[in-house]
């Protein structure tokens, strides 16, 4: 794994519990249209890929009921095991803490994931072994942010970081596949390349209202979290005051976290 995906998993390792919580303002209503993109049936086979801590996943388990399967994957142990826990009145929902990138079980009538084939360290190898475990003629549904939304918070972060540590904030770093195919049109034709058949875009308009406790959860229950990693206690404190008082002067009370959710067939 290369050193930036190891600072993302750790960063959602120790994002778990948090990560629940910012479920019920971003993630819950993210996987709940997933769900109504996907439309599981009763008795299907479903592959739920970096499934977090069950926001499509647990959905999805719902509507193929107890003569159905989904198989919840994700590398995060601790994120696998706050689904454990959600899921015990579930027994078709089965969570794995593995690779999604090396799963080797096929044939799925469903292959769905949320927010999570940009961490592949190769995005479209990735994206291409997902859609090689659908059956031949089942649906896969992969879903990204649109453009650079959910962003802004963190350039925020970012400069409240390097104010209370006095380091220089990072490069931004160098343009990468998800930024190149980040609108409906391009995302679609990407996904007809990787090989699906009859591709569409939803794209899923969704605002987050930036209250100070939502602003902060939304750093510790996301990837943004690799930024606080090896700061103190009181850094924290004071890069989450510095954070919500950046968010204020410039009047981000929202936040624009609309998803392209894309669907085909193999």
């Amino acid at each position: 794994m290369a050193a930036d995906q190891q600072d993302y998993r750790g960063a959602f390792d120790e994002a778990a519990a948090d990560f629940n919580a910012l479920g019920n303002h971003l993630w819950n209503p993210i996987g709940t249209a997933v769900t109504t993109v996907a439309s599981p049936t009763p008795g299907e086979r479903v592959l739920d890929a970096c499934c977090g801590t069950g926001a499509s996943a647990i959905p999805a388990a719902h509507e193929v009921g107890p003569d159905g399967l989904v198989d919840a994957v994700d590398l995060s142990a601790p994120m696998v095991d706050v689904l454990r826990r959600l899921a015990t009145d579930l027994p078709q929902l089965r969570p794995h803490n593995a690779d999604v990138t090396t799963w080797e079980p096929a044939d799925y009538d469903l292959v769905q994931c949320a927010l999570g084939i940009f961490f592949f360290p190769d995005m479209t190898a990735g994206t291409e072994h997902l859609i090689s475990r659908a059956r031949p003629g089942g649906r896969v549904v992969l879903t990204i942010w649109r453009g650079d939304t959910i962003m802004a918070p963190g350039r925020h972060l970012a400069r409240a970081v390097s104010a209370v540590t006095g380091v220089e904030k990072e490069a931004p770093r160098p343009p990468q596949q998800v930024d190149r195919i980040g609108q409906a049109d391009t995302y679609a034709a990407w996904l007809t390349e990787r090989g699906l058949a009859d591709v569409e875009v939803t794209v899923n308009e969704l605002r987050l209202t930036m209250t100070n406790e939502v602003a902060w959860l939304l750093v510790l229950g996301s990837g943004f979290r690799h930024a606080l990693t090896d700061l103190s206690a009181d850094q924290v404190a004071e890069v989450r005051e510095r954070y919500v008082a950046s968010l204020r002067e410039d009047g981000l009370s929202e936040v624009d976290a609309t998803t392209l959710i894309g669907s085909g067939t193999r």
